[in-house]
């Protein structure tokens, strides 16, 4: 099961890397400017925070494996519409059921691993989300060799993820028994044996979750984390390029260590995480990510500062989820997890759009310091949760 579940997390990535590889013949292709790929991103956003806002009651309602087979297979029609787009109102459209099904898969898979496995396999599912992303580009370039224009070359490219999707959603389909199978053995009493809850579906209010004690400051975490983890990978290049005077070329390799730090670090992560615990874990990451964002400071660290924050980053966000059972109980784990999921694409949406705003105002020098503050609010806030709420 669980490597089915780590082929639905690579499902999850592959379409991540696929506009931006696309974007600039795309651009060209519907007439507009090339900010216009934010548009698109704020839409799929908004859709990843609002079924993750709701994970909760759909996924009580119809069961695991279903909502991540629905997902996938939505995932996979919108991704070949893009593929068919013609128009970028049109792609505006289409974004919004991909948005609805990433924050689906993400919240229903996250809590179900959370649940049923331990902290390895849970480095090890985010580990193989960045093996999809980094697979796409390469998708991506395949078709953009083998067609004869770049147009083409783009729908073909679209179109082979869209057949891997399919693929993924028949084999998740035929898996629903297994997904059965395992939620009987929960001990959560609430479940039945077709996996879906009994009688009337027990969800809870945001409202009702912000007053749990603790959910408020890993909101704040999360949000924090996130909003490093994409303001560090977006404005990399930008920042060794006018602010320190490095080549395109090198900042373009070492804004890819980033993620690769980030996958790599969540694969060594595994073989670990059991043994330290997902406390250790976070504490143990965010202090690579504060090392990391003083390397940026200086001219001597500040290419490797970028690989250590990478790292730092990579054990973090699945610590996060994986003790959320752990910290709030299992009845309350998917609502929040669901929670956590909105906190984390909002900070993914608001921060690098605050420091671009800034960037326009201040210069893009001000990159380390705006890291390092974002660091300095995750810490402080994870320090402030362990010691209010107990594992």
């Amino acid at each position: 099961m669980i490597i089915l579940l780590y082929v639905v997390f690579i499902s999850l990535g592959l379409p991540d890397a696929l506009l931006g590889t696309a974007w600039p013949v795309m651009q060209t292709e519907f007439g507009v400017i090339i900010s216009y790929m934010s548009i698109l991103s704020i839409i799929v956003s908004l859709g990843t925070i609002t079924s993750s806002l709701y994970s909760d009651m759909i996924t009580k309602k119809f069961g695991v494996g279903k909502v991540i087979a629905a997902s996938v297979l939505l995932s996979a029609i919108s991704i070949f519409g893009y593929s068919l787009a013609e128009s970028f109102w049109m792609m505006c459209i289409i974004s919004i059921p991909y948005g609805l099904a990433a924050g689906a898969i993400d919240a229903a898979v996250n809590n179900f691993v959370a649940l049923h496995y331990k902290s390895a396999q849970m480095s090890w599912l985010h580990c193989f989300w960045g093996v999809g992303i980094s697979i796409s580009p390469y998708i991506m370039r395949f078709a953009f060799i083998n067609t004869d224009n770049h147009v083409t070359g783009y729908k073909v490219g679209y179109g082979i993820v869209a057949l891997i999707q399919i693929a993924i959603f028949i084999i998740v389909w035929l898996a629903l028994p297994a997904f059965k199978k395992m939620v009987v053995k929960s001990d959560i009493p609430e479940v039945r044996e077709n996996g879906e809850q009994k009688g009337s579906v027990e969800t809870f209010k945001i409202r009702e979750l912000l007053k749990i004690k603790g959910v408020k400051l890993i909101l704040v975490a999360f949000f924090c984390y996130c909003g490093i983890e994409m303001m560090v990978g977006a404005w990399a290049s930008s920042y060794f390029v006018n602010a320190k005077g490095i080549s395109v070329e090198v900042a373009a390799k070492f804004t890819s260590y980033f993620f690769i730090g980030i996958t790599g670090g969540r694969f060594v992560s595994g073989f670990i995480a059991n043994k330290l615990g997902d406390r250790r874990m976070i504490m143990l990451g965010e202090t690579l990510m504060l090392i990391g964002c003083l390397m940026l400071f200086f001219d001597a660290t500040t290419l490797i500062g970028l690989l250590v924050i990478g790292i730092g980053c990579a054990p973090v966000y699945p610590s996060i989820i994986h003790s959320t059972p752990d910290n709030f109980g299992k009845k309350y784990s998917q609502a929040i997890i669901g929670l956590e999921m909105a906190g984390a694409y909002t900070g993914s949406l608001i921060m690098p759009a605050i420091f671009g705003a800034l960037a326009g105002l201040i210069g893009v020098q001000i990159y380390p310091i705006y890291a390092l503050v974002l660091a300095i609010l995750l810490i402080v806030s994870t320090v402030i949760f362990h010691k209010n709420v107990k594992a």
